[in-house]
Parts: C-alpha cells; sequence; structure tokens
C-alpha cells in the first residue's frame, strides 16, 4: 500500500544490502513476483509467512508456490488466530485502497474492496490454531525451514524445539495485536537462554538503529528484522 513498487522494490534494496526478506502472504504482489526481483538483483534468501489458515488446501497452495519459487523457509504466525482490536480502522472506515489485490490469497480488489479488513481477516484465516497441528502438517507438505512468529516467552521456545521447528522469531505483531504485551527486546535473554543453542532465535520490533541491533547481538538472537522503517522509507 506505501508504493507501487512495494515488495518489489524491498525485495531488490534487500539484496544491495546483503539480508533477507519476509514476504507477507498478504502481499500486495505475488511470491513468485518478489522472488524473481530480488534474485534479479542478486542472491537472496526468501522467507513466505502464513497464517493458520481455514481452507487448507489454500494453505498448502502458497506453501508450494512458495517452495516452488525458491523460499527457503515458512514463517506460521502464532499470535493472531483473531485480528486484534484496531479501534481507528473502523473509526476511520479504513479499506485496502482500490486497485490493489493479495495474489498469494487470490483475492481480487473487488473481494476486497466488498468487506471489513476485520471481515477479510477472519473469512480466510481460522482462529482455532494449534501448534499440534500445524507444525506437523506443514513438515509433512514441504520441505522449506518450519519457523514459528509471534514467540514471547521460554515456553513457547521449548514447545517450538519439541515440535522441530528450525526457529522462532521473537514478535509482538507489531504492538497492534493484542494489548499489554512485552516489548520483544524484554524477553529476548530469557528466550535465548530457553533455547540454549539448540534452535534459532530471531527477533523483530522497535529496530531503528544499528545500536538496536547491537542490543539484541549482545542478548542471544542471531538475527534482527524490521518492517515500519522499510514502509516508512516506501512513502
Amino acid at each position: 500500500m506505501a508504493h507501487l513498487d512495494g515488495e518489489l522494490a524491498t525485495s531488490r534494496a534487500c539484496v544491495t544490502r546483503n539480508m533477507h526478506i519476509g514476504v507477507s502472504s498478504s502481499s500486495n504482489q505475488s511470491i513468485e513476483e518478489v522472488r524473481a526481483a530480488g534474485m534479479a538483483a542478486g542472491s537472496t534468501q526468501h522467507i513466505v509467512q502464513l497464517y493458520t489458515m481455514k481452507d487448507r488446501d489454500a494453505q498448502l497452495h502458497i506453501a508450494r508456490r512458495a517452495e516452488e519459487a525458491g523460499c527457503a523457509a515458512v514463517s506460521l504466525t502464532a499470535d493472531s488466530p483473531v485480528l486484534g482490536a484496531r479501534y481507528n480502522e473502523p473509526r476511520n472506515q479504513f479499506r485496502i485502497p482500490e486497485g490493489l489485490s493479495l495474489p498469494s490469497l487470490e483475492r481480487t480488489s473487488e473481494a476486497i474492496q466488498a468487506q471489513t479488513h476485520e471481515d477479510g481477516f477472519a473469512t480466510i484465516n481460522s482462529k482455532s490454531h494449534s501448534w499440534a497441528e500445524e507444525i506437523p502438517w506443514l513438515r509433512s507438505v514441504t520441505k522449506m525451514q518450519v519457523w514459528i512468529k509471534g514467540v514471547l516467552t521460554p515456553e513457547d521456545v521449548e514447545l517450538a524445539i519439541q515440535y522441530k521447528c528450525d526457529g522462532v522469531i521473537i514478535s509482538n505483531h507489531g504492538g497492534r495485536q493484542l494489548d499489554e504485551t512485552p516489548a520483544t527486546i524484554d524477553v529476548l535473554q530469557d528466550c535465548a537462554k530457553a533455547a540454549e543453542g539448540r534452535i534459532r532465535v530471531h527477533i523483530d520490533g522497535g529496530i531503528r538503529t544499528g545500536t538496536d541491533v547491537s542490543k539484541h547481538c549482545l542478548l542471544g538472537r542471531s538475527a534482527s528484522g524490521w518492517e515500519g522503517l522499510v514502509s516508512g522509507d516506501l512513502l
């Protein structure tokens, strides 16, 4: 929504900075297009973000497309079985701008315009999210790495290890999914200690400078990620 070239420009920019990129399943460009844009600029790894969906076949279709496009991992979002109460959206009558589609979800602009953001989310995604079901299923249908995004506690790190995930992403969904969640940097050290080198730990949220990344390094993460700065640069 921030720029017509959106995810394509971001993919190219990540390559020039030797960074990996996560592709949202709600991207306005297809997984194949985002991956191709990055690879045309050089070599990088792409990760596809995925929700637990009501239509398992549609979820499988996205995973298969990502793998065939050359993505290295799938990041299963664990902190959003339902959309957070975002009061400003109905107050401002928020709609995704006309002309934008969601190719990975095979949602046309017309279909998107016919629903609110909350209703559109609920139509596609399942609120009955279960690691015990989702992670083994993903393992059975793809050779990509499986990561869990939205981890904030040592207990969830232990569960991710138990379910043989390749990594966890310490994330609070930008602080807009659930009130009173802790800042990711405040839980990083405990989560890294729980990992004990048995699983990779990445983090997002609140990253603005190299100093922030240095703090994450000292507290035990293996990679840092951000989104807000990218969106701001595209505006």
